[in-house]
């Protein structure tokens, strides 16, 4: 029986990895960088739950520290590494630099020295760049020119997956997988924006249309993006990106989708570009000034206003990846919304 040792075990995707590895039999070994007595509620119960069962062990640490990174990652065979600080905004900026870039750095580097048989490295569709109106963009497409990043997240990641590229190529047995916007029942944390934005939306806390609405992303299940990491491990070439998403559509599509699965229609108010960059202005200055944490941020606001759309057909032909409808992957959330109170 294999060990696997996954970093952001109690995060969004990294916590329906692990579940689906011990339904199918590995040892597991989650990582974590926080402590149980400082974790957040929702991320104690998840290390509760997954706690139960009988493969799995919880590994404190820190993915800045390469010795912690040796004590759980020793006598393992596989290693899936998820963890990233995916935030809007940090009050030290070089945090991005350190979580996304260097300590990325530490675990490829810690796995070279296990000399394990493979890793699979969790990146992002924004490390691909923007599509242009019209276009469907995927893993073979021009390479991203760009004198700037919306975020430091996207730069981050983006600086990290240069160097998981060069790794592969230097012989660090890599696969990389690239989620687009990832929605679904499950941890409701920052890096699980999407599913809040639809909470939200149904709440009627949201009814807006940046940019009318008008912009393309790309949307997958958390649960089929999940099970695409464990596709990745056993399909995956070394060196290969792998898009992991689902169904491209608009905004206002995304939102007239969920009015037909839940049965709500809501008001929607088309708003013009300037008006959600002034919002997330003055909540980044407020951020700034009184160290409250921001709702939005320009850059992120930036990143709606362009478009997203990506192909899966690579990872569809190569690794079996088998997204759900759209539509089935909302009723699927809808009805967990109603099953958790949430609505």
């Amino acid at each position: 029986m294999k060990t696997i040792f996954v970093t952001g075990a109690t995060g969004f995707i990294g916590s329906k990895l692990v579940e689906i590895l011990l339904q199918r039999g590995f040892c597991v070994r989650g990582f974590s960088r926080q402590q149980n007595g400082s974790m957040s509620p929702d991320r104690v119960a998840v290390l509760e739950r997954l706690g139960e069962q009988p493969n799995f062990q919880f590994v404190p640490g820190d993915i800045s520290d390469p010795e912690s990174l040796r004590r759980g990652m020793e006598g393992c065979d596989l290693v899936f590494h998820l963890a990233a600080y995916a935030k809007n905004w940090s009050p030290d900026p070089s945090v991005f630099t350190r979580l996304n870039v260097e300590a990325t750095q530490n675990v490829f580097q810690v796995a070279r020295e296990f000399q394990v048989q493979k890793i699979v490295w969790t990146s992002t569709i924004v490390t691909l760049g923007p599509s242009e109106p019209g276009e469907i963009r995927d893993e073979n497409s021009p390479p991203r020119l760009v004198d700037h990043y919306f975020t430091e997240y996207e730069e981050t990641k983006a600086a990290a997956e240069r160097e998981a590229l060069r790794q592969a190529q230097d012989g660090l047995p890599l696969v990389i997988v690239n989620p687009t916007r990832v929605y679904g029942p499950g941890l409701m944390s920052e890096g699980n924006a999407a599913t809040r934005l639809v909470l939200d939306y149904v709440r009627g806390k949201a009814p807006f249309l940046p940019n009318r609405g008008i912009n393309v992303g790309n949307y997958g299940l958390v649960d089929d993006v999940a099970l695409g990491h464990l596709l990745a491990m056993e399909k995956g070439r070394i060196g290969e990106r792998y898009i992991l998403g689902g169904e491209n559509v608009s905004y206002r599509e995304l939102l007239n989708l969920i009015d037909e699965v839940s049965g709500r229609k809501r008001w929607k108010f088309p708003l013009l570009k300037p008006g959600p960059l002034l919002f997330s202005w003055f909540q980044k200055k407020k951020a700034e000034i009184f160290g409250v944490y921001p709702r939005i941020t320009p850059g992120w606001v930036r990143t709606f206003l362009v478009d997203w759309a990506y192909s899966c057909e690579k990872a569809k032909a190569e690794l079996g990846y088998t997204p759900v409808p759209l539509r089935q992957g909302l009723q699927i959330t809808w009805e967990w919304f109603r099953k958790k109170g949430f609505v």
